[in-house]
């Protein structure tokens, strides 16, 4: 798990919509990504958090065989609270996360 963050879980949007609509399209994936320490605090903190975790991701195929990812802002949830410790965790996921974007971007080019 890099920076603490794991992938809990994914739905392969391509075969759904391919099973459920007939539809074929390019690699889509939705992605719950988690730091099981942060996320165990924010409940303890605020429990119906939980509706709001875990982090959401996109990653899609674009041309060229080329991957395109779009990430939830952890932010967004810590404005739905008052909570200390979850604004602190919501910071924490939020520069882990930016940590991993800047390491693909890296790797991209």
């Amino acid at each position: 798990m890099a920076e603490g963050l794991g992938v809990v879980s994914e739905v392969d949007v391509q075969a759904t919509l391919k099973a459920k609509l007939g539809i074929d399209g390019p690699a889509q994936k939705m992605l719950g990504i988690c730091s099981p320490r942060l996320a165990h605090a924010m409940l303890e903190a605020e429990p119906d958090i939980g509706a709001m975790l875990p982090c959401g991701g996109f990653a899609r195929e674009i041309e060229g065989g080329r991957t395109r990812v779009a990430l939830q802002d952890p932010m967004v949830v810590a404005q739905q609270t008052g909570s200390r410790v979850v604004r602190a965790a919501c910071e924490e996921a939020y520069l882990s996360l930016r940590r991993v974007v800047d390491r693909l971007i890296l790797l991209a080019d």
